[in-house]
C-alpha cells in the first residue's frame, strides 16, 4: 500500500508533468507566432558583424531540441536537423512543430508520474547530466526565450519590426494556453 508521502509525490509529479506539457506547447506557439508574422524579407538578411540571421536562429532552436531529445530520450525518433542556409520559414515552422512535439513527449515522460524512460536530462555531450525536474524545463524555456528575444530585436534593427499585437501577444498566456488546447489558463489544474 502506497504511503501518503508517495501519493503526494505522485500527485506533484502528475501536476508538474501536465504543466510542463502545457508550458512547452505555449512556448512553441510563441515561436510559431513570430515566424507567422515576420516579414519574409527579414528571414535571411545578414546582420552586421558575426550575428546569426533570423533563419539561423530559428533553425538553431530546432537543432538544439533534436540534440536534447537524442541525448535525453534516445528511444524517441529524432527529426532531421534543419539547414540554416536553405531552410524556408514554412520548413522551419514544420520542423519546430515536430521537435516541439518530441520535447513535449520527453517532458511528459520525465516529469509525469507514468514512470517513463527519461531519467536524466542531457543538454549536450560535454555537460554533466541533470536529474529530471523543473530545472530541465526551465533550461529549455530559457534557451528558447533568449533566442526569441534575439529575433524580435534583430527584426526591429533590420527595419522589419514585428507588429505590437504579436510582441505583446506572446505574453498573453491565457490566450496561448487556449490556442494550445487547454480549456483553462495557467495555474488552473484541469
Amino acid at each position: 500500500m502506497p504511503t501518503r508521502q508517495h501519493k503526494v509525490h505522485t500527485q506533484l509529479q502528475t501536476q508538474l508533468g501536465r504543466a510542463a506539457v502545457q508550458i512547452f506547447a505555449a512556448n512553441e506557439r510563441m515561436n510559431q507566432m513570430l515566424i507567422e508574422h515576420l516579414d519574409p524579407r527579414a528571414w535571411t538578411v545578414k546582420p552586421p558583424g558575426k550575428a546569426r540571421t533570423i533563419a539561423a536562429i530559428f533553425t538553431h532552436m530546432h537543432n538544439v531540441r533534436t540534440k536534447w531529445v537524442r541525448l535525453t530520450a534516445p528511444h524517441l525518433k529524432v527529426p532531421r536537423q534543419l539547414d540554416r542556409t536553405h531552410c524556408t520559414p514554412k520548413q522551419t515552422r514544420a520542423g519546430l512543430a515536430q521537435s516541439a512535439a518530441l520535447c513535449v513527449e520527453m517532458l511528459a515522460e520525465a516529469l509525469g508520474s507514468s514512470g517513463g524512460r527519461v531519467e536524466k536530462f542531457l543538454r549536450d555531450g560535454w555537460a554533466r547530466p541533470w536529474p529530471v525536474g523543473p530545472e530541465m524545463l526551465c533550461y529549455m524555456l530559457s534557451h528558447e526565450a533568449h533566442h526569441r528575444g534575439q529575433v524580435c530585436m534583430l527584426a526591429h534593427q533590420l527595419g522589419f519590426p514585428l507588429p505590437i499585437a504579436v510582441t505583446s501577444g506572446i505574453w498573453n498566456w491565457e490566450k496561448l494556453w487556449k490556442e494550445c488546447g487547454s480549456p483553462t489558463g495557467p495555474g488552473v489544474d484541469s
